[in-house]
């Protein structure tokens, strides 16, 4: 986990079983263009990189995603403040040559198209598949029935997941399944697929298990694991 500098001690303590990496940052905390050059050093050792949750939109950060677009050659998954960063420099995707994702819920995928909200929820399939293939990306446009396009038309809809996902951090918790079975191997688009599944999967089974009313992120990586023995078995 790359961090602020000014957090890094903080999230030291924090985290257990996660190693962290603090980073430049500038006057009001956010990360400064300077780590632009070490997250694209300490990317070449990694299988896949995550970016934007948590990151804001301060200071430099619209200028060290927008870097780190151009040069990280590695599987990149795009989320929230990262995904803000580009709005208006989609362009910058095309000059990408390893797989990119991209995971918008609907209003980041209004930004990032121009539409509104309303014209993205009114033809999501359609919304998609544009967005994949102008930006030769794999799209993931969150919500009830979360879609994954890629570049090409095609589109699986999602089956798993309930309405007690709508509280703060699921979508976080989502990139980390996306990413982690880019990192055990998956193309990009199998991975979001699976990724999708397995994390509504969990939400239904804390649903089952503990209620909906009050279901939290941390809820859903707490049932990660018995949500993946399905694919074990």
């Amino acid at each position: 986990l790359a961090v602020p500098e000014g957090v890094h001690d903080i999230l030291e303590v924090k985290l257990t079983e996660v190693m962290t990496r603090p980073l430049p940052q500038g006057k009001e905390g956010a990360l400064s263009l300077k780590a632009a050059g070490v997250i694209s050093e300490l990317s070449e050792g990694f299988d896949v990189v995550a970016m934007g949750p948590g990151l804001s939109t301060g200071g430099e950060v619209a200028k060290v995603i927008s870097e780190l677009v151009r040069t990280i050659e590695v599987p990149l998954l795009l989320d929230a403040d990262g995904l803000n960063a580009v709005v208006g420099q989609t362009d910058l995707f095309a000059q990408r040559q390893a797989p990119l994702i991209l995971t918008p819920h609907p209003g980041e995928m209004a930004r990032l198209t121009g539409k509104s909200t309303t014209e993205v929820q009114a033809d999501r399939i359609g919304t998609a598949r544009e967005g994949a293939e102008k930006w030769s990306s794999v799209v993931v446009l969150k919500g009830a029935g979360t879609l994954v396009t890629a570049p090409g038309g095609t589109v699986k809809v999602n089956t798993t997941g309930n309405p007690g996902m709508a509280t703060a951090g699921m979508g976080d918790v989502l990139t980390g399944c996306i990413a982690s079975f880019v990192g055990q191997g998956l193309g990009a688009f199998d991975a979001a697929v699976v990724g999708v599944y397995y994390h509504g999967h969990a939400a239904d089974l804390a649903t089952q298990m503990d209620g909906m009313i009050g279901m939290l992120a941390g809820d859903v990586i707490r049932h990660l694991p018995l949500a993946l023995r399905k694919l074990e078995q």
